[in-house]
């Protein structure tokens, strides 16, 4: 994993962390292969709503902010996901 990469999961730790209520909660978990990066973010059970938003818009803006982050470096398929 280059350094870019690692940029993208502190982006997104960034953005989550002013969503929700207990930012000590949050855990993020990366898996690369190849030119793909997956981000598995947790929070606690209370702020899952928050970080999802209404018909799924704020992870929907996650995934974009850190897909165009990737942009940057170079083609790779970024992946963010919600786990609890």
């Amino acid at each position: 994993m280059d350094e870019a990469d690692r940029g993208i999961p502190a982006l997104v730790r960034a953005i989550v962390a002013g969503l929700v209520d207990d930012p000590e909660q949050i855990t993020i978990k990366e898996t690369s292969t190849g030119d793909n990066l997956l981000i598995e973010v947790s929070v606690a059970p209370n702020d899952v709503g928050k970080v999802i938003g209404r018909h799924g818009r704020v992870v929907k803006s996650i995934r974009a902010l850190a897909r165009a982050a990737a942009t940057l470096r170079g083609p790779a398929h970024v992946d963010v996901e919600i786990v609890n």
